[in-house]
């Protein structure tokens, strides 16, 4: 999930780049949300992990 968080701010920096603001404002609003949920999703499997008793695996 992280990854298409960087793809989709990839897609951003570039249409930006060529001049398509239309097209690089989307990308970014949508690399931003994947990666809260990136994020939210983390915290909450760190969070019934640490109820299981199991840490993290090294």
């Amino acid at each position: 999930m992280l990854s298409w968080a960087l793809t989709f701010l990839v897609i951003a920096i570039i249409a930006a780049v060529f001049g398509f603001g239309g097209i690089a404002g989307t990308a970014a609003g949508i690399a931003k949300i994947i990666f809260f949920v990136f994020v939210v999703l983390l915290v909450i499997s760190l969070i019934a992990n640490a109820l299981r008793g199991k840490g993290p695996k090294v």
